[in-house]
């Protein structure tokens, strides 16, 4: 498993790279980092090729003070393709690093293979958010610390294992606040419209137990998506890839199995409906 930098519009990029076979690229949520995604990194590693990457002000990735946007973090999964000669990559993300994977395959589709977005905000911060998003940006902006600290044990189910939300915490406190400008980006974001130009294959998951983004907006994405499936992610919060990874994994392979079957991980084509 490599662990290098790639130098990507202007920063520095922390990414991890191994297996071989079809490739999966991975991107975590706010303020995480690619550690997130260890197990799934365990699991497919041996017969796929894994990369995760820190995305721009967090884990051991630059911290700029511009460019904290979803179109910068977009277009750096894009040149981290293009770095990496990832072709025909599925992409996995997770909160709002799904809104990043689901922008970049709006972008470029003929490069993914397909998406899979796990818990992603979709349309909800924008639409379900307003009374909450700026008393939230305020607390961070005045003890993030102690509203981090508060807030994340939230986003675990009852099942999780109880060291996820301090070991969380603690690397959201290690990442930039210049990631909290986001925060703007998601007030208004809204992919419903755009979803209907998604040509790729796109499975929307989602923990049946998530109390930070209702299970019923990753089924009206699915719904949207020309390829679009969604599934409940039994006994999970808003992380469900580490809360219960067995399924989350399972879930991805299946997804992969059947793109193989299609045709769409060697193809620019899009799949049959």
């Amino acid at each position: 498993m490599t662990m290098p930098y790639a130098n990507v519009n202007g920063i520095r990029l922390y990414y991890t790279d191994g297996g071989t076979g079809v490739p999966v690229l991975f991107v975590h949520g706010w303020g995480t980092s690619g550690r997130v995604w260890d197990a799934q990194v365990a699991d497919l590693a041996a017969d796929h090729r894994v990369v995760t990457v820190d995305w721009r002000g967090c884990g051991r990735t630059d911290r700029p003070a511009a460019g904290n946007t979803f179109a910068a973090n977009a277009a750096d999964l894009l040149e981290l393709m293009d770095v990496l000669a990832l072709d025909r990559a599925l992409l996995v993300g997770n909160s709002m690093g799904a809104a990043f994977v689901l922008e970049a395959a709006l972008q470029s589709p003929e490069r993914v293979a397909g998406v899979m977005s796990i818990d992603g905000p979709g349309h909800w911060p924008s639409q379900g958010m307003t009374d909450t998003l700026p008393p939230l940006r305020t607390a961070l902006s005045v003890d993030r610390a102690a509203t981090v600290t508060d807030w994340v044990p939230q986003w675990f189910g009852p099942a999780a294992d109880p060291d996820l939300a301090p070991q969380t915490v603690r690397r959201i406190l290690q990442s930039s606040p210049f990631i909290d400008e986001l925060f703007a980006d998601l007030a208004v974001y809204d992919p419903r419209e755009a979803l209907g130009r998604l040509m790729v294959p796109a499975v929307f998951a989602h923990g049946r137990l998530d109390s930070q983004v209702p299970l019923e907006v990753s089924r009206t994405l699915a719904e949207l998506a020309p390829y679009g499936e969604f599934h409940a992610i039994e006994r999970a919060g808003h992380m469900p890839h580490q809360e219960q990874p067995a399924m989350v994994n399972a879930l991805i392979r299946a997804v992969l199995a059947r793109l193989a079957t299609e045709g769409a991980l060697t193809s620019g084509e899009s799949p049959c409906p």
